[in-house]
């Protein structure tokens, strides 16, 4: 960048701040005031390393915020691509290089590609917030419209299939730690033995936002559990290990991998995971007549708004029953 040119931006930002202003005097000031500097045009390296830096900066930020080690890999994977997509300084950034950028993922589903524009979003409002950007190119991409589709958790009828399904204790220990707990994949890896409380029937796991909350084992869940334990002769301090040496923590694909084998074997026409049991705990609980609010609670969700949308709807059962009991006449 030429030193004139320099000036002349400086001089139209200045304008653009002031309608009062003598521009002679403007720019006599600034042509003076740069003749002090020797200016330099950064090269694409110099501009690359720059987004770098506000990538490690923003990343250090939703640490200290106590973001979960997953949500960090996540945001970093999506940022970084969208660095190397854009090949331009991130303070240069337009709304149409996010467009162009989020039209890449055309093929992916609506909820994929809005968690990206979600994490994009949250590291350009961060730039704003921290005075690096005077305006946030991402405020004017609306979400891609998704499909509303009930949440579908297994019947009474189908859970019994899975249960019978299970061929060692492992297997029934985790369908029904999952089932009683409405914990999530993560939260369930993470825990120890040691975390388990026996006379109370609970546990603490630590959820999304790094998060504590308190879930509950059933009579069934906690038999099962200690059936399963009583199996294990190793000494990983994990609740979930793996049954060959070394013996280590089961991983989410580990235990995904046991969940697979089951679905399998169940043969139950519908998709088995760890988040479909989540669905079936929370949807069963509803048909008994849970309270939306302790579900709220037992589930993790932050916002409540978040429990009623994706839960309140499903329950055709409860509507029905509603019905009868209160239209009488």
């Amino acid at each position: 960048m030429s030193r004139l040119h320099l000036l002349n931006e400086i001089a139209t930002i200045v304008k653009m701040s002031s309608v009062d202003i003598d521009e002679v005097k403007l720019q006599t000031y600034l042509d003076d005031l740069l003749s002090n500097y020797y200016i330099e045009e950064k090269t694409n390296e110099m501009h690359q390393e720059d987004s770098e830096d506000y990538l490690k900066l923003y990343l250090n930020s939703i640490r200290l915020e106590n973001y979960s080690n997953e949500t960090i890999t996540s945001y970093k994977y999506v940022l970084r691509a969208f660095i190397d997509f854009v090949e331009k300084p991130i303070i240069q950034v337009t709304t149409a290089d996010i467009r162009k950028f989020l039209g890449t993922f055309s093929e992916l589903k609506a909820s994929t590609v809005n968690t990206k524009l979600i994490i994009l979003r949250s590291f350009f409002k961060w730039l704003v917030v921290e005075d690096f950007l005077l305006r946030n190119p991402t405020l004017k991409i609306k979400m891609p419209k998704q499909p509303k589709r009930l949440r579908e958790g297994l019947s009474i009828e189908e859970l019994e299939i899975v249960r019978e399904s299970c061929e060692n204790a492992r297997e029934r220990a985790l369908i029904e730690f999952f089932y009683s707990t409405g914990c999530r994949l993560s939260e369930i890896r993470n825990l120890n033995l040691e975390d388990i409380n026996w006379q109370d029937m609970s546990t603490r796991v630590i959820g999304k936002g790094n998060k504590e909350r308190k879930v509950y084992l059933s009579y069934k869940a906690l038999f099962f559990l200690k059936k399963y334990l009583k199996t294990r002769d190793d000494d990983c301090p994990a609740l979930f290990a793996t049954v060959r040496r070394p013996f280590r923590r089961l991983t989410n694909r580990g235990i995904q991998y046991q969940v697979d084998k089951i679905e399998q074997r169940a043969d139950i026409n519908k998709k088995l995971t760890p988040h479909v049991l989540r669905h079936t705990f929370a949807m069963l609980g509803m048909e008994s007549g849970m309270e939306i609010a302790d579900l709220q609670h037992l589930l993790g969700h932050e916002n409540p708004a978040t429990t009623t949308q994706v839960y309140a709807p499903v329950s055709e059962g409860r509507k029905r029953e509603a019905f009868r009991k209160f239209h009488v006449i």
